[in-house]
């Protein structure tokens, strides 16, 4: 059974000039074990179909599911992590990173026992009564991680969460994540990401849903079959990047006459290996 199932999911706002349409018609699952990667267009709804899953917000048609229940508010069982940290200022690290387990109703040496945990797993250990004024990107970046994992959840969802990070930081958070998801004895069971970054969708993830412009659908899923860790300047990590690149830019179907991927359009930046 499938941990989360999206359903023919419709998405639209009001707008001044009518209804504006977000998504039509997305269809995916997401298993146990899976690491699930989503990218598109800038403005295609990546972070939105996020929301929807996690119940902060309601599809307008079709259905979302989470362990064969309808997802009607605020899912327990997944946990968020934020493009822009979404700590609070004027708590500490440890304060922060206990605040969802306390909001859950846990008793006191529970939610010591799960924030000393994730503390410690996420490498924030002596900086549990700084502020988030006084930590680096990447460290409060680590706080919203730890603040996701702390509440055990069966399912992370990560909104771009490394695009604010300097390369070097934002690469060794991406093996920490990894590292966690492998790891039998730690939450989660299941990722799904939202990147607007390619490489980074073929580097962590399994599958990989490309969505279109707005109104976005499904264009394909890409496997990667690459055995990890994975080489980056391989022809085969290339050649998933460039077809995913592809999709995006070109969609399933080239026009006909339309010119070589090579003539008509510039390279995925950085992703050729030399």
């Amino acid at each position: 059974m499938a941990l989360i199932e999206v359903r023919h999911v419709d998405k639209s706002y009001p707008g001044r000039h009518g209804i504006m349409m977000i998504m039509q018609d997305i269809s995916f699952e997401v298993a146990d074990s899976d690491f699930l990667a989503i990218v598109g267009p800038s403005g295609c709804g990546k972070s939105t179909l996020l929301r929807l899953i996690q119940g902060l917000d309601h599809t307008t048609a079709g259905e979302i599911r989470f362990r064969d229940r309808p997802v009607a508010g605020v899912v327990p069982g997944m946990a968020m992590v934020f493009q822009n940290f979404a700590l609070y200022p004027w708590l500490t690290v440890q304060q922060n990173v206990a605040f969802g387990v306390e909001a859950m109703g846990w008793d006191a040496p529970r939610v010591r026992t799960a924030v000393e945990r994730y503390i410690s797993v996420t490498g924030l250990v002596g900086f549990e009564e700084a502020y988030p004024r006084e930590l680096s990107g990447g460290m409060r970046q680590r706080v919203g991680l730890a603040r996701a994992l702390a509440v055990e959840p069966a399912v992370l969802l990560m909104d771009e969460p490394f695009s604010s990070l300097d390369p070097l930081t934002a690469e060794g958070l991406r093996e920490e994540v990894l590292q966690l998801w492998r790891e039998p004895q730690l939450p989660p069971d299941a990722v799904l990401l939202v990147t607007h970054n390619i490489e980074e969708a073929i580097l962590l993830a399994d599958r990989v849903l490309v969505l279109s412009h707005r109104p976005a659908h499904v264009l394909a899923e890409v496997r990667i079959d690459l055995p990890r860790p994975r080489d980056r300047k391989s022809e085969a990590f290339y050649e998933l990047t460039d077809r995913v690149y592809s999709l995006i830019t070109e969609g399933p179907n080239p026009p006909a006459g339309a010119l070589p991927k090579s003539e008509a359009l510039p390279s995925p930046p950085g992703s050729r290996p030399p």
